[in-house]
């Protein structure tokens, strides 16, 4: 048996040997970290077009959100008890002197309707038919006893079951009279010396009325409240209808999902209320806004990522639409009672203002009051915009940490 030996191939020449230290070639980029957030933005982007949707089918939020930024508005302003409007007023005129001339003159509008002159026998008539709520009895030799220092008195009958006008308006009533007798005293007489004379000067509301104040705290009001019901409802919703068992499939993350709900919902609170102000607020209602709006925007949208934060926490504890809205009585009262807007915060306990500090509704109450009232600058309501930025972001950060929970206890 012959063997053949195997033929070998003769070794190729060497190649150059490595040089030391000789550059590595580059290999391709990583694009893998801006292809995440690519991915994020447009997973957020399309969950926040995707609550739009969901809350135009959704008629009475819809509702709600046009009613409380345009109909509650002008009813905060137009019905407060302490404003006095266009109350029906008489005048028994038993004197005809000039003082009392005087004191017709100066019973007008807006606070009173133009005086209707009427005959003493005619004085309990018009009250019991209605027509009147005040009537004002001027006696006979008024102007004289006056001048002659005898202190006259003045019947003024009131129409009580008007409440509202009838408390109000004879403190009016009151003041005009006093200011009258006091004014034609002194021109008939040397005016006696004063130690100190006061002069008030109203500044920003100048003509004291309550309709300015009431609307812009409702807007203020308004956007709390409607900031976190949105987003906790938009929760509650994708759990009542089955749609957030969807979402636990797909390639999204409980911090996409809940910064597509905060976008979204807040721009639509947003876009509200800056049409409630420019439309509502000084179109419809006249008011003067001193400051603005673009500061005030911006306060706001800072703001509402805290409210929504707090919506969505929120959200995550109630089981259903009624355990949510019940949950949300006993947040939004303290929230809108103890904030500032409708009683001073020096006016509060040193504990509740502490408290209170906590919150970002009471920095937003600030900010806005100072932008829209006293017509404030960034350098003045910065530490306001600092502390809401501060507050929600530990807000966000609750919340994130406790919808992930959430879900993870869904999908286990």
């Amino acid at each position: 048996m012959v063997r053949h030996p195997i033929p070998r191939h003769p070794p190729g020449p060497p190649g150059p040997p490595d040089a030391p230290n000789a550059p590595s070639r580059p290999g391709p980029p990583n694009h893998t970290g801006h292809a995440t957030r690519t991915t994020h933005l447009r997973n957020t982007w399309n969950l926040g077009l995707k609550e739009f949707r969901s809350l135009s089918r959704d008629l009475a939020m819809v509702f709600l959100i046009v009613f409380m930024f345009s109909a509650s508005i002008y009813a905060d302003a137009r019905a407060k008890p302490e404003s006095l409007s266009r109350a029906a007023i008489a005048v028994v005129d038993e004197d005809g002197s000039q003082l009392s001339g005087r004191i017709v003159a100066a019973l007008q509008p807006p606070q009173f309707l133009p005086p209707e002159h009427v005959g003493l026998a005619d004085m309990d008539r018009g009250l019991d038919a209605g027509r009147h709520t005040f009537v004002l009895d001027i006696p006979p030799n008024f102007q004289r006893d006056v001048l002659a220092g005898r202190s006259p008195a003045l019947q003024l009958n009131i129409d009580a079951t008007r409440q509202g006008q009838a408390q109000t308006g004879a403190a009016y009533i009151q003041n005009i009279l006093a200011d009258e007798v006091r004014a034609f005293v002194q021109r008939m007489r040397a005016p006696a010396p004063q130690p100190v004379e006061l002069v008030p000067r109203a500044m920003f509301n100048p003509n004291l009325e309550a309709s300015w104040f009431a609307a812009i705290n409702a807007i203020i009001n308004n956007v709390t409240m409607l900031g976190i019901l949105l987003t906790g409802a938009a929760l509650i919703r994708e759990r009542e209808h089955g749609t957030i068992e969807h979402l636990l499939v797909m390639p999204v993350t409980p911090l996409e999902i809940m910064l597509s709900k905060i976008w979204s919902m807040g721009v639509v609170v947003l876009l509200a209320s800056s049409f409630s102000l420019q439309v509502m607020v000084k179109g419809v209602l006249g008011i003067t806004v001193a400051g603005s709006a673009l500061l005030f925007g911006a306060g706001t949208l800072l703001y509402l990522f805290a409210a929504a934060s707090i919506g969505i926490y929120m959200g995550t504890i109630a089981r259903s639409m009624p355990q949510f809205g019940l949950m949300s009585i006993l947040i939004l009262l303290p929230l809108q009672i103890l904030s500032g807007g409708v009683t001073p915060r020096e006016s509060m306990p040193e504990a509740i203002q502490a408290i209170m500090g906590l919150a970002p509704t009471t920095h937003y109450v600030s900010l806005a009051q100072s932008i829209l009232f006293r017509g404030a600058g960034l350098d003045v309501v910065w530490p306001a915009f600092t502390m809401v930025a501060a507050i929600g972001a530990v807000f966000l950060a609750l919340a994130h940490h406790r919808l992930r929970q959430t879900i993870g206890t869904m999908q286990n």
